[in-house]
């Protein structure tokens, strides 16, 4: 009788947790699935996406500097003025006034002719920031893909667990009717029943851990993947497989030449040692060449336009600017100091971490 009873309640708590299990049932994604999907929707990805434009727009604006500058101007105005003259008939001061409309229009364009190698340096710095940014982005997707695939396989490995305690419990349960039954024919002892009932309370709470546990990864999978809700993992045989013998040499050469931690933080200080040239050029004198072109009349002489031009060409050097120079040039060589020793530690990182997973 108390077995009878001890077996409902558990069977009736696994009865529930099973109809919620049937309603929780979670979309399944492929694992190429998930990756691009977690790719296009994590923070850290979508940042690094956005760092690599900004790299692209300031090598952009980096080129752009050593073309000429190019604007126009146009007005249009009117004038009014008010006077007083003697009229000759009256004798009299009479008040009178006149307006004058005027137009113009201009074309300037100036171009620096030498500014001290500043420009090129700029280019440098422009173009090693963009390999930075997209070596970032590299390494923030395989980041994402590793995090991503950790996740699908934790998927894949609640849901093949799940199965193996669903027929644990199926075998406890056949277990306990054998024995129910051996105890009701006069065949067996009740202790034999009651442990039974123990094992198959245990595989029942050990089925329901583990369905938690599916639950929790699906979650968080899901929102790896940016959905609201879990999402299962597609089983497919191709994703095992055994791999062969590894080169460890020729696998740390690798790591070193294509790791994207590495080869952002080497174009980081390349940008580094740009940005020193860049401060050393405010040493150097400015040469500018401008010219502009204007034409400009008026209602006094019939809107006959007059025309402008002018062409300069100037220097600027600034020969002692209270130590600001200075004090760029020690603070771009701080920054390429760190940029360089922040190279080196990612190089020691990424052999630290090979050793370690190898």
């Amino acid at each position: 009788m108390v077995v009878g009873k001890r077996s409902a309640v558990v069977l009736g708590v696994v009865l529930l947790a099973n109809a919620g299990w049937a309603d929780a049932q979670a979309p399944k994604l492929t694992l190429e699935e998930a990756i691009a999907r977690a790719n296009r929707v994590q923070p850290s990805v979508i940042s690094a996406t956005g760092t690599v434009r900004n790299a692209q727009a300031r090598q952009r604006s980096a080129t752009g500097a050593f073309l000429p500058n190019l604007t126009m101007n146009a007005s249009r105005g009117t004038s009014f003025s008010e006077g007083q003259q003697l009229d000759p008939s009256t004798g009299q001061f009479v008040t009178s006034g006149s307006s004058t409309g005027s137009a113009s229009g201009s074309v300037n364009s100036s171009v620096d002719l030498f500014a001290g190698f500043r420009r090129s340096n700029e280019k440098r710095a422009a173009d090693a920031n963009r390999n930075a940014a997209e070596a970032s982005l590299d390494n923030a997707e395989f980041q994402q893909q590793l995090t991503t695939t950790n996740q699908f396989f934790d998927v894949l490995g609640a849901e093949q667990l799940t199965t193996v305690r669903e027929a644990s419990v199926r075998r406890a349960e056949e277990q306990l009717k054998v024995a129910v039954a051996k105890l009701q024919a006069g065949r067996g002892i009740r202790p034999d029943s009651l442990r039974s009932v123990v094992t198959l309370g245990n595989a029942q709470l050990q089925l329901v851990n583990a369905r938690a546990a599916l639950a929790t990864a699906e979650a968080n999978l899901g929102r790896l993947v940016g959905s609201d809700g879990p999402v299962g993992a597609v089983d497919d045989s191709a994703l095992y497989r055994l791999l062969g013998s590894v080169d460890h040499e020729a696998l740390r050469g690798e790591a070193l030449s294509n790791a994207p931690s590495v080869k952002a933080a080497e174009a980081q200080a390349a940008a580094a040692r740009a940005a020193v040239q860049v401060s050393k050029a405010a040493y150097f004198p400015t040469l500018s060449l401008s010219g502009s072109a204007s034409l400009n009349g008026s209602s006094r002489n019939d809107y006959t336009f007059l025309q402008s031009r002018n062409l300069s060409l100037s220097m600027n050097w600034p020969i002692f600017n209270r130590f600001q120079r200075e004090q760029g040039i020690v603070n771009s060589q701080t920054a390429l100091e760190n940029a360089t020793a922040q190279a080196a530690e990612a190089r020691r990182q990424v052999l630290a971490s090979l050793t370690a997973a190898i």
